[in-house]
C-alpha cells in the first residue's frame, strides 16, 4: 500500500511545491518525504543532525537550524516534529520535554517564517486532544479534555494556530494509534506471536486506530485541498475496544489472546502516562474528513494489521 504513488491529480498540485518538513524522520515523517519526493515536490527536511537523517531518508535537502529552513521559502510545511510521547514515563522533565519539542519548535517556526510565511501549514495533534472518557463519541467539533495529553495537544494546536495571522491556512491533524510495517506493531508482534497476548487492563477502553496509509493521505489531500482546514480527525471511521483490538491482532497472527496486561502493573510502572495512553481511551471519528470526500484506504481492522505485518 504505502510504495503507491499518489493520485496523477495530487501529484500536479505537489509538483516543484517547496515543502518544508519537520520530524522528517520519524515514522511518518520519512514515509511522507518520500512519497512528496516521488510526486516531484521540493522537499526540505528540518533537522538536528543531518548526518544521521541521510540514513534514514535518501535524497532529501536537509537544513539544521530556522534560519536555513525559512531561506528555502516554502510554500507548505508539515511539522512533526515532537518527542516520543510513550517513549518514557512522564516525569516533570520528560513532560517539559514533551512541550517544548512540540509547542515552543512551532512557535519558534512561526517567528522564522513570519516575513514569508506559508500558504499552508500542517500540523500534526493526536486524538489525546479530546482526554479519555469511555462513553462519547469525539467529532472535531468538540473541545478539549482534560489531563497532560489533552493539555499537550491543546497548547500545540493553539501554536500552530497563530500561523492563521500571517495569513496561512492550517490543519490540525489529530493522529490516532498509528498501524503500518514497523512502528507500535512490530513491537507487540513477538509476545502476540509467542502467546502471550491480550488485552490491556478490563479491554473496554476505545483505540481510535489508524492506517499509516490514511495518515499520509490525509496530510497529502491537506497540502492540496483548501476545503482542509482547521482540525481533522485522522482516525478510522470505526474505532475498537482494547479487547477487540488485540483478539484481531491474535486472529491475524493465529495466536490466542489470553494473557491480560494488569492495570495495576502498568500504574505502578507508568504512573500517568498509562492512565491516560493505555488504560484510557477515546472513540473518535473523522467527520471532517469523510464530510470533505476522503475516501479512507485502509478503513478495516483486521485489513489493516494484515496490511502492516504482511512484510
Amino acid at each position: 500500500m504505502l510504495e503507491v504513488d499518489l493520485s496523477p491529480e495530487l501529484a500536479t498540485k505537489l509538483t516543484h511545491l517547496p515543502i518544508l518538513v519537520t520530524g522528517g524522520t520519524g515514522f511518518i515523517g520519512s514515509r511522507l518525504v518520500a512519497r512528496l519526493q516521488r510526486a516531484g515536490a521540493q522537499v526540505t527536511v528540518l533537522t538536528r543532525d543531518a548526518q544521521r537523517a541521510r540514513q534514514v531518508v535518501d535524497d532529501a535537502h536537509f537544513v539544521t537550524d530556522l534560519q536555513a529552513a525559512a531561506a528555502t521559502a516554502p510554500r507548505a510545511v508539515v511539522n512533526l516534529a515532537g518527542a516520543g510521547i510513550a517513549d518514557r514515563p512522564w516525569t516533570s522533565s520528560r513532560r517539559r520535554i514533551l512541550l517544548d519539542s512540540r509547542v515552543a519548535l512551532t512557535r519558534q517556526l512561526r517567528d522564522a517564517l513570519q516575513a514569508n510565511p506559508p500558504d499552508v501549514l500542517v500540523n500534526a495533534s493526536a486524538v489525546g486532544y479530546y482526554g479519555t472518557d469511555p462513553q462519547r463519541s469525539f467529532t472535531e467539533a468538540d473541545g478539549p479534555g482534560s489531563g497532560f495529553a489533552a493539555d499537550l495537544c491543546s497548547q500545540w494546536e493553539e501554536a500552530a494556530d497563530a500561523f492563521s495571522t500571517l495569513g496561512s491556512r492550517v490543519v490540525r491533524l489529530r493522529i490516532g494509534v498509528v498501524l503500518g510495517p514497523g512502528g507500535m506493531l512490530a513491537r507487540m508482534r513477538l509476545p502476540f506471536s509467542l502467546g502471550l497476548g491480550g488485552r490491556i487492563g478490563h479491554g473496554r477502553q476505545w483505540m481510535s486506530w489508524v492506517h499509516i496509509a490514511d495518515v499520509l493521505g490525509l496530510i497529502e489531500r491537506s497540502l492540496t485541498d483548501e476545503a482542509f482546514s482547521g482540525a481533522i480527525n485522522a482516525t478510522a471511521p470505526e474505532p475498537a475496544t482494547n479487547a477487540d483490538f488485540t483478539a484481531t491482532l491474535g486472529k491475524v497472527l493465529h495466536r490466542p489472546t489470553i494473557f491480560p496486561v494488569p492495570a495495576f502493573v502498568l500504574r505502578t510502572l507508568l504512573g500517568d502516562m498509562a492512565e491516560e495512553l493505555l488504560l484510557a481511551g477515546a472513540k473518535v471519528r473523522p467527520q471532517q474528513a469523510l464530510e470533505n470526500g476522503y475516501v479512507f484506504a485502509q478503513p478495516d481492522l483486521e485489513a489493516a494489521m494484515k496490511a502492516s505485518l504482511s512484510r
